[in-house]
């Protein structure tokens, strides 16, 4: 099994990790703890205009009445378009065969059924996909956001990893995605976006089928059963989008997620995680890694405006918790640093009377990277103490390491490793299972 890690070399020019009491104090260290948003779009806008993909039944409404729908009607179309947008995954008004005719010229004059461009798509030798996803431009000197999103298979289940920010507000020194800049906060219909994008992909619509090959559930359900906002950006610093974006997901006449199936995923944004158990009434997930606020402040450095205490405080208050709505406590391996038997128990004094899973994750390496993956024996050490205390703590299994698809890994800056990828493959030296498909970029 230590093979399978794929251990990253400790780079001996890492920083040191400890943060003095006064640094602290004084909220200064060489870390920052959020970034600012280059851009703004209106929360819920669709950044293109045209495109009617992932809108709330609001905002369909609304698009419905600016062509000149009239009032009594919107209720019976917005649920006619709901039917064909998010039941069958029409990409194209003609398909929608009880809307009259006049009405799908109006609608086809005004609006489109466009996705985002799948700029490229990588497939790991372990079947996950990753896309790299262009949004519509903004503006003419926006060539349009790029974010990533990754499809995880299993035989039961399959779980699509969600991105909420282009880039991340935050600059968790472990996390890849967080080395990158802040662009801009994702609207919801970009959000929802990412789903469309993935069951067009991967055929998880009716009558649709997989690609030849593709590795997907084999248990007759839903192809798309699972989401986490586990991707780029924090979720919890765009929470009217991930609301709304939910909202659309779960809704029964449609994508027919259950929230039961959502999580999101948060390095603890404390203000937030109150609203977000009230109203979108998910699973919560928090990104902890370190069980001494000293070491949390150089990992996740939002630790110092939110520190363990009150971020296990909100946890306790999360609304709907028990032991059916445990909350995933996130805490990635790392060797030499929060991987020791005193962690361990810390940890589980720490979490003591909240119903809780604790996911135990191999550091995923990255170029660049200043940590190294605890060893395996160390991994199963920490689990079994985790384990003996009453908490599930499984180790996920590392996921699309191959084509940078694994928990902290992602960057929408993809292009020099989709090159080396293909220049690998020409040159026949492997790829490590990977292969790219794109628009010939």
């Amino acid at each position: 099994m230590a093979t399978a890690l794929d251990i990253a070399k400790r780079n001996p020019n890492a920083a040191p990790l400890a943060v003095s009491d006064a640094a602290r104090a004084a909220g200064q260290t060489a870390l920052s703890i959020e970034k600012t948003a280059e851009m703004s779009v209106a929360a819920g806008a669709a950044p293109g205009g045209a495109s009617l993909i992932g809108l709330t039944r609001d905002q369909l409404k609304d698009s419905l009445a600016a062509i000149g729908v009239a009032e009594r009607e919107l209720k019976m179309r917005v649920a006619q378009l709901w039917h064909w947008i998010y039941l069958r995954g029409a990409k194209d008004f003609s398909e929608m065969t009880n809307v009259g005719k006049e009405l799908r010229a109006r609608l086809a004059a005004a609006y489109t059924l466009t996705r985002p461009q799948v700029v490229s798509e990588q497939v790991s030798k372990d079947g996950t996909r990753k896309w790299l996803i262009r949004m519509a431009s903004t503006g003419p000197l926006d060539k349009g956001a790029e974010i990533e999103c990754v499809y995880i298979p299993e035989v039961d289940r399959g779980t699509l990893c969600v991105s909420s920010q282009v880039g991340c507000t935050l600059t968790c020194s472990f996390c890849h995605t967080g080395t990158q800049r802040l662009v801009r906060n994702l609207t919801s219909a970009e959000i929802v976006a990412q789903l469309i994008v993935a069951r067009d992909s991967i055929g998880d619509w009716p009558d649709a089928t997989p690609p030849e090959g593709a590795f997907v559930p084999t248990d007759g359900g839903r192809f798309v059963s699972n989401i986490v906002f586990m991707g780029m950006g924090e979720p919890l610093y765009n929470t009217d989008n991930v609301i709304d974006a939910i909202g659309v997901m779960s809704d029964n006449e449609g994508l027919g997620l259950s929230r039961r199936r959502i999580t999101v995923s948060t390095s603890g944004v404390v203000p937030q995680m109150e609203r977000l158990g009230a109203e979108a009434n998910t699973m919560l997930a928090i990104s902890l890694h370190a069980v001494r606020d000293e070491l949390r402040d150089v990992l996740v450095p939002i630790n110092r405006k939110y520190d363990i205490k009150q971020l296990l405080d909100a946890c306790r208050a999360y609304p709907g918790l028990s032991n059916a709505r445990r909350i995933t406590f996130e805490y990635v391996m790392l060797k030499g640093v929060n991987d020791s038997d005193a962690d361990a128990r810390e940890l589980v004094r720490l979490l003591r009377g909240i119903p809780a899973k604790i996911n135990l994750i191999p550091f995923n390496p990255w170029p660049g990277s200043k940590y190294e993956c605890s060893d395996w024996e160390r991994i199963e050490r920490f689990s079994e103490i985790v384990f003996r205390a009453g908490y599930a703590s499984p180790v996920r299994t590392p996921r699309g390491r191959d084509i940078l698809a694994a928990c902290g890994q992602l960057k929408s800056e993809t292009e020099k490793l989709r090159a080396r990828a293909r220049m690998m493959a020409e040159q026949g030296i492997g790829a490590e299972g990977v292969y790219a498909v794109g628009n010939g970029e």
